[in-house]
């Protein structure tokens, strides 16, 4: 197969976000005298979206829709204030993106994580490279969900089967399969090769440059 795409989720894949994402949930919880937790903890709790993240950081018995509504306007203000500060890109990103773009691929962004901040960290950090750039707009349609995916296809005039899925989680390796793409996981991320292996992951990168040995 010639390969003529390839779609990249953003946290845990292209950029290590996770110390700014805990920070500003933690200020949340801080300012509510709710527990802290790890950047570690924090890695397992990312991944569905902002929304799914406040929820799962709040304790138990304060997660009414209320809370959480609440806690989510306040983490979209934090967040979008320092979305930037620490984050970067992971190793060997930017030499991979340069192979890629001098190969002629097409590369893009699709993220669970909203929209606008999607935009907003691709255009700081890795700026110039991804076209189009989709985080999350409505809720139905994050991933899993291939909708999004496929729409990518369609804009970029390729077929799914000729696009590569690279993602860290294994959400990520079920929208490469739910959309017919070819599921490829990466081992630097926020999860396991295990959870990748166990979603169905057709390869696992090591280093970013480990994509163009499957072009």
């Amino acid at each position: 197969m010639t390969y003529k795409a390839v779609i990249f989720d953003l946290d845990g894949t292209l950029v290590n976000s996770i110390e700014d994402i805990a920070d500003a949930m933690n200020t949340v919880l801080l300012n509510h005298n709710y527990p802290t937790h790890t950047y570690n903890t924090y890695k397992n709790l990312v991944g569905s979206g902002i929304k799914s993240l406040v929820i799962n950081a709040l304790p138990k018995n304060h997660r009414s829709d209320l809370e959480t509504d609440n806690c989510l306007n306040t983490m979209m203000t934090i967040y979008s204030e320092q979305c930037t500060t620490k984050t970067q890109p992971y190793s060997g990103i930017i030499k991979l993106l340069d192979s890629l773009k001098s190969k002629q691929l097409k590369i893009s962004v699709f993220s669970n994580k909203a929209d606008v901040l999607t935009k907003k960290i691709v255009l700081a950090l890795l700026p110039d490279y991804f076209e189009p750039v989709f985080g999350l707009k409505i809720e139905a349609h994050k991933k899993p969900n291939p909708v999004v995916a496929l729409e990518i296809c369609k804009t970029l005039n390729v077929l799914p089967e000729e696009t590569i899925f690279v993602g860290d989680t294994g959400i990520d390796i079920q929208t490469a399969n739910n959309a017919n793409m070819l599921a490829v996981g990466v081992s630097w991320g926020f999860r396991d090769k295990k959870e990748l292996i166990d979603h169905g992951a057709s390869h696992i990168l090591n280093h970013p440059l480990d994509l163009i040995d499957l072009l």
